[in-house]
Parts: C-alpha cells; sequence; structure tokens
C-alpha cells in the first residue's frame, strides 16, 4: 500500500528576501512557489524592508511576515538571541507550523528562529549557500555560530557537493545529514535573444556586485589584456560596489571608453535584457557555493567563462563553460578558447538543455522529501538535546547549553503569560483557480 503524501507546514525564515534581491531571495521565492503547487503550506519570515512591514501576500497567495526589526549589518537584524522568541512562537502557533526551514548561515534571523523552534519541539532545516574559509576572524566567529546551531537541526541542505564538504567541516555536522539539492533557474524568463548575434563584433558580459569576493580585482587585470589582443571585443559590465572604482580607474587609464561600458547596478528584472545583448558571460569569482548568474547566462544562450572555484564546475556540463584559475593569465587563456569555439555554440539549443537540466519543481520535490526524513526524526526533550552543545568547545560548549537553558526557561514564562490557547489560529487560505493555475504555470517553465 503506497504511503500518503504528508502535507507540510513551512515557515521559511532569512533576513534576505524580498524586495532585497540575490540568490538567495530567488531561491526562497521560487522553492516556496512550487511547494505551493505541491500542496503545502508556505509562510516567508524575514525582517522590515523600508516601509514594508506587517504582513503581505505574493504571487499564488504566498504570505510574507516583515517583523518589525530593521537591518544594522548587510540586511541583517542586530543578534538580540531572545528578543525575537516572543514574534516567532506567536507566528508559529497562528500559522498552525510544523517545520521550521532557515535560509542563509550569514542571516541572524534565521539562526535565532531555528533556536527557538528546537526550544520549542519543532522540526527544523537550514539551507546553506555560501562557502567560508577557516583562517580569519569573521570565518573563525561564523563557524562557531553555525557550530551552535547545526549541533540540533534535524536536517540540513547544501547547493553543492564542495559547499557540503565546506558546512561538514565548518560545523561537524553528521555528513549523512546534509543533502544536496541545487539551485535552478526560471528559463521562461531567461531566453536567448530572437535574433542571434552577428560574430563581427564579440561582446563579453560582466554582471555582478563589484567586491573582492566577486573577483573585481582580477576584471581590472583581464580587461585591458583581452582588449588588446582582440580590437573587435567590447565588455559591458553590470553591477556596483565599492572595486568599481578600480573598474573605471583602469578604463581611463587604458582609454577603453569606447570599449568597456559601466552599467551601474542592474534590477533582477532587467538582466536578461542585458545578457542576451552578449555573446560570452564572465565570471570572476573568488569563492562560489553554486553562482545562479552562469545557469541564467546559459539559459540565455551565453557561452560561460568562470573561475575554477567552489562549486561551480559543478554547475554546467563541459561544453558550455571554460573554466580557469583564479589568475589573470588563465582566465585571458580561457577567454580565447571561448571566443574560439564561439561559433560552435548554438544558443537556443542551450536554453533547451538548461531547460531539462535545472527545474525548480525538480528542486521543490527534492526539497520535500528532506521535510518527510526531518519530520520523522524522533522528538527530544531539553536533557536530550544539551550534550550536542557540549561538543562544541570547552568553553563555547558551556555557555552555548547557558543560552539554552535560558532560551527554554524563557519559552516556559511565555507559555504562562499567554497561554497557546489565548493565540488565535489564522484560518488557512486557498488560492483562487486561476492563481493555482498560475503558480503551476511558472513552475513547470522554470
Amino acid at each position: 500500500m503506497v504511503e500518503e503524501r504528508r502535507r507540510h507546514r513551512v515557515l521559511m525564515v532569512s533576513d534576505f528576501f524580498y524586495p532585497n534581491f540575490g540568490g538567495v531571495e530567488n531561491h526562497i521565492y521560487y522553492l516556496a512557489q512550487c511547494l505551493l503547487k505541491l500542496g503545502h503550506k508556505v509562510v516567508v519570515l524575514t525582517h522590515a524592508y523600508g516601509n514594508r512591514s506587517g504582513v503581505r501576500y505574493m504571487t499564488g497567495c504566498l504570505k510574507v511576515y516583515y517583523i518589525p526589526w530593521r537591518p544594522f549589518l548587510m540586511q541583517n537584524t542586530l543578534p538580540t538571541f531572545f528578543g525575537t522568541l516572543p514574534i516567532i512562537r506567536t507566528i508559529l502557533i497562528r500559522e498552525k507550523i510544523s517545520i521550521i526551514h532557515g535560509h542563509q548561515a550569514f542571516s541572524t534571523l534565521c539562526h535565532e528562529a531555528l533556536m527557538h523552534g528546537r526550544t520549542m519541539g519543532y522540526k527544523v532545516v537550514f539551507t546553506d549557500h555560501s562557502l567560508y574559509g577557516f583562517a580569519d576572524i569573521g570565518s573563525i566567529h561564523m563557524n562557531k555560530i553555525l557550530q551552535f546551531t547545526l549541533a540540533d537541526v534535524n536536517q540540513a541542505i547544501c547547493v553543492s557537493h564542495t559547499s557540503k564538504e565546506n558546512t561538514v567541516l565548518r560545523s561537524g555536522l553528521p555528513p549523512e545529514k546534509v543533502f544536496v539539492i541545487p539551485n535552478a533557474v526560471d528559463t521562461a524568463m531567461f531566453k536567448p535573444a530572437p535574433e542571434r548575434l552577428s560574430h563581427q563584433e564579440i561582446i563579453i558580459v560582466v554582471i555582478s556586485r563589484l567586491v573582492y569576493r566577486k573577483g573585481a580585482d582580477l576584471l581590472v587585470e583581464v580587461i585591458p589584456e583581452i582588449c588588446h589582443l582582440y580590437p573587435n571585443v567590447r565588455f559591458i559590465v553590470g553591477g556596483d560596489g565599492p572595486k568599481r572604482v578600480r573598474l573605471e580607474e583602469m578604463r581611463e587609464k587604458h582609454s577603453l571608453q569606447d570599449r568597456v561600458e559601466m552599467l551601474g547596478a542592474v534590477p533582477h528584472a532587467q538582466v536578461r535584457s542585458v545578457l542576451i545583448l552578449g555573446h560570452i558571460f564572465l565570471n570572476s569569482s573568488l569563492t562560489e557555493a553554486f553562482c545562479i548568474a552562469i545557469l541564467e547566462a546559459a539559459s540565455c544562450g551565453l557561452l560561460t567563462v568562470s573561475t575554477r572555484v567552489g562549486g561551480v564546475p559543478e554547475v554546467l556540463p563541459d561544453d558550455m563553460v571554460v573554466l580557469a584559475e583564479p589568475v589573470p593569465s588563465d582566465m585571458v587563456k580561457a577567454i580565447q578558447k571561448a571566443i574560439y569555439i564561439l561559433p560552435k555554440i548554438d544558443p537556443e539549443a542551450m536554453h533547451l538543455r538548461m531547460k531539462k537540466l535545472y527545474s525548480w519543481h525538480d528542486v521543490a520535490k527534492r526539497t520535500e522529501v528532506v521535510y518527510d526524513r526531518a519530520f520523522r526524526c524522533s522528538s527530544e526533550d531539553l536533557l536530550q538535546r544539551l550534550p550536542r552543545y557540549l561538543t562544541c568547545g570547552v568553553w563555547a560548549g558551556k555557555l552555548f547549553c547557558l543560552v539554552m537553558i535560558i532560551n527554554f526557561l524563557l519559552w516556559r514564562l511565555l507559555r504562562l503569560w499567554k497561554p497557546a490557547e489565548d493565540i488565535e489560529e489564522v484560518p488557512d487560505f486557498t488560492p483562487p483557480h486561476h492563481e493555482e493555475e498560475e503558480i503551476s504555470a511558472n513552475c513547470d517553465k522554470a
């Protein structure tokens, strides 16, 4: 007899969500839409963005709580440990949540929600979207926080096998608890240009945040060399950041104003219109867990040249990407190779391959398996969970245990002050039939 599929009630938590744009934000949005299509209930919890506070609804009746916490650094809320407990508890009870799914190790709100969830006995899942080092002060601090959070999660997800190895090493999480589910791309949005571009002038597109981690310093070395070797090559650079000044200086120094176009920040809705202007997409990242930008470029039919870092080699087949070491000389050679094989590239064929390789519906189905696995994990009380925190370090372990004990006591006080029976549960809202069809169409296209 076939087991009936369980309907989960998921709270996705992260500091990074719409109206902010990025890989994590897109991942949460598309995954939520496809989980709604599969019949699950999904609610998103994030902090307030400007005047966007309170409860909002997005496509497919996706409910979003913008709690009145303001970001203080890089869109992250100020760590409070216990300050978010009352509001998160209220949302969990109101929405009758069964699983909490936190996204991104950078997110303070994610760490606090997972901590509170385990204190209250909820099943928790964590998705890591980035790679981190082990030697600098920032990475050491973040890795210790991650070790604390993941000491008691039910299951974890990483976006590449490289990311999984990195997360397991940093957190000490058992490898059998970590699943690898890659990102996907909305191929309905990212389509090739209607007419094939001429190869008389070759345009190389760069769309990235102009920061050190994204390899902006490499671009400063590579672009002048390529312009010197190929008079018919032009660059379009989209993005903004502290390293933009260096690119502007490079353009002035080498008199490349007519061959290097600087667009500044490009809204996500306009990324496709920039990509289809080019033949080659250049990614110069120094560290990358997955890189959705490569998927978007390939879906638009561009041949990709990328640094061989992190999970990038796992993203595309060998005939769709030219990889290079993150040094200027090797990147110049990779671009030369890409220019040589460019006439053999068929943008439409590449787009059709991307539709088969990556689908948000497939990501949702695989995430559903992780939820089922987490739900089958046995429930444990505080005394059974505390020994896991003691393994986090001689002094850190004791400190983490103290934090969890205080959190548990505060939760018990909250139950006395405001019992769950006094918190009104909201009725489930089923989207109208035409909206269900729209969600289904979006997931199938993606």
